[in-house]
């Protein structure tokens, strides 16, 4: 089997930046902005902190060019520093994991694999979207990085300075007291 080298389309462009090209740091903006702004709302769950997120993180990768090395793409790179400056974000605001004792049990629609059935809920994309809005931080942000965002449980413990098991846990509840903010919004 034949390999082949990872190439990512924006070389040029990225090189363009190291160079202090401002076009091209527009055009990598224009081309980041909507997804980052995404990501960094997610995690933050506030619209003004996420700008700030964007363009905090927009200065440092400009800022921090030269460490990129070219191993992944320019986004996942970019990312990892937008999810950084969101995750800062929140702990500057006190993040706080939901206690255990906080534990909502509600009577959820889960099949027998523990998975929310989409098609008997009925899920509405905007509603769930300010539902998640209205989880607790510490629910919001394992949600987001682990089902949203791709990371698996052990990243996301490297991440938050948590165990493996917190974010298993975490992630878990969140998932509970989605399907109960969904109901309260007649989903």
């Amino acid at each position: 089997m034949e390999a082949f080298a990872y190439t990512d389309i924006n070389a040029p462009l990225v090189e363009r930046c190291r160079l202090g090209d401002r076009r091209a740091q527009a055009e990598i903006y224009k081309r980041y902005a909507k997804a980052m702004f995404n990501a960094s709302l997610r995690i933050t769950g506030d619209y003004a902190e996420a700008e700030d997120v964007l363009q905090e993180s927009f200065l440092s990768a400009f800022r921090e060019l030269h460490s990129y090395k070219g191993d992944s793409s320019f986004g996942s790179w970019l990312k990892r520093i937008v999810i950084n400056k969101s995750i800062n974000c929140l702990r500057n605001r006190r993040l706080q994991l939901v206690p255990l004792a906080d534990q909502h049990d509600s009577a959820a629609v889960e099949t027998d694999s523990g998975e929310f059935d989409a098609e008997e809920i009925g899920w509405r994309a905007d509603v769930v979207r300010r539902c998640v809005q209205e989880l607790p931080d510490g629910y919001r942000v394992v949600l987001s990085l682990y089902l949203l965002e791709g990371y698996d449980h052990a990243e996301i413990a490297g991440i938050l300075n948590i165990t493996e098991s917190t974010s298993k846990s975490q992630y878990s509840r969140a998932r509970k007291k989605l399907l109960e903010l969904a109901r309260q919004h007649g989903l």
